[in-house]
């Protein structure tokens, strides 16, 4: 094991809440992460109306404030009506250009950023359509996109959602098969700790049988609580990245915020890397 290995820990920014920009900047970055996540819809419901210097601002803000960006997740909470699978092909044409306008949005707020591509709602079936039929869709439109965001840098992961959430994509081992039917550089998968509930294979494992495709990494326990509220054993899938020398970024996502925004983020931070610590044990 790399005992010098160093964890590069981000935070997703929708759990600041209506926190001005540069203040959950710096809060984030005293607390101990280095990278910030960002959910499109805390800038705008549309991102083609942020503008080139709003975009310029926001860059400056979290590069001034010690952090990196690491790209974006929640691509389609707004704006509302979206969905990428149907078989509309007008509203899915519509559904896939907001992906090509968020391809740019990364590309505008930092380098080599990610996009997690979860989305429930709005990739799951829908008029008729079978989860393959719908997965079939979800493949083309990514190969569609796919091209650009290679351009621009980005890198579009596709997530396995659990059965409670979504139809569509349900387990990794899935979400790897588009993204080998893609085959494309700009198109990779993920891990997350929440949405993984449903599978059949030790977390651990599975993280490390995929891990050449695995381009980011989700934690929290399996409620939606922040890390430290439940039962959630982390070690074993830290210790396959530490083993693995996993040099992207292992992200904090909650879901309530009840705790309060710095207390949900400092609490996970020392409570993973506690569980770092006992690794070396």
């Amino acid at each position: 094991m790399n005992s010098t290995f160093q964890f590069k820990q981000s935070i997703c920014n929708e759990i600041y809440e209506q926190w001005p920009l540069r203040d959950a900047c710096r809060s984030m970055r005293r607390i101990g992460y280095t990278g910030i996540e960002i959910s499109p819809f805390t800038l705008a419901e549309r991102p083609a109306d942020i503008t080139p210097a709003q975009r310029r601002e926001y860059r400056d803000i979290i590069q001034s404030e010690g952090l990196r960006f690491v790209g974006l997740h929640w691509l389609m909470v707004s704006p509302k009506g979206l969905h990428v699978t149907t078989p509309d092909r007008d509203l899915r044409e519509r559904s896939w250009r907001h992906i090509i306008d968020l391809i740019d949005l990364c590309g505008d707020l930092g380098e080599n950023g990610v996009m997690v591509f979860g989305s429930p709602k709005q990739r799951c079936t829908q008029d008729g359509l079978t989860p393959t039929e719908a997965a079939r869709n979800f493949t083309d439109g990514l190969a569609g996109v796919a091209p650009h965001a290679e351009q621009r840098g980005v890198t579009v992961l596709v997530e396995a959602l659990p059965l409670n959430q979504c139809d569509v994509i349900t387990t990794l081992a899935e979400a790897v098969a588009i993204v080998k039917q893609v085959n494309s550089r700009a198109v990779r998968t993920m891990f997350d700790t929440h949405n993984a509930v449903d599978e059949s294979s030790p977390h651990a494992a599975l993280v490390d049988r995929y891990f050449d495709l695995i381009r980011h990494v989700h934690i929290n326990e399996t409620d939606g609580r922040h890390p430290g509220t439940g039962s959630y054993d982390f070690k074993p899938v830290l210790d396959v990245l530490r083993r693995r020398d996993y040099e992207h970024c292992v992200s904090l996502e909650a879901f309530d915020f009840t705790p309060g925004s710095e207390k949900i983020a400092h609490d996970s931070l020392r409570f993973i890397e506690h569980e770092i610590e006992q690794l070396a044990l």
